[in-house]
């Protein structure tokens, strides 16, 4: 693994010119993004605060000339555990029962949570092959962390991959 997160802005205000330098500098060979999912990164949070995360995320998600599209895992630290995995019910839709995982703009950002339960007609659940972003729980990702970056580099060539929205 090699870090290669933007430890500093980019100093403009042309969000075009800020994407570019974010791909061609620090993400063109990069394979897989890790997201770390905590207190500070919902989406109903200050635009401000989140501004980093989301540019990391749209330019991992980008799939263009000289830069293709990352793989994105999303790791739940242990704090936000609770808010995201809340057990399991009986759906109102179809009458089976379903795993409650709350990735919303309550924990996490857009970016993370529209490529996670990409919308489909009809669904009230999604499986594996229907989601783009892969989901962790940190104690889960420190037994095993070659398992989970492995399963979202694989996502990059999946069907699913042409579904992805960079500003959803």
């Amino acid at each position: 693994m090699i870090d290669k997160s933007l430890n500093e802005p980019v100093n403009s205000l042309d969000e075009d010119y800020i994407m570019r330098v974010i791909r061609q500098n620090y993400l063109s060979d990069s394979t897989v993004t890790i997201h770390l999912i905590g207190l500070y990164g919902a989406e109903n949070r200050r635009q401000y605060e989140q501004r980093f995360i989301k540019r990391e995320l749209q330019a991992s998600l980008y799939h263009g000339l000289g830069n293709t599209q990352n793989g994105v895992l999303g790791i739940v630290l242990p704090d936000l555990y609770n808010a995201v995995y809340c057990g399991s019910g009986i759906c109102p839709k179809c009458g089976n029962s379903h795993n409650y995982v709350y990735i919303n703009d309550s924990t996490t950002i857009k970016e993370f949570s529209y490529n996670y339960y990409i919308p489909k007609l009809n669904k009230c659940s999604w499986g594996e092959e229907d989601r783009f972003c892969v989901l962790v729980k940190w104690e889960d990702f420190v037994k095993n962390p070659e398992f989970y970056i492995e399963q979202a580099f694989q996502k990059r060539n999946a069907d699913i991959s042409n579904y992805t929205r960079l500003r959803p």
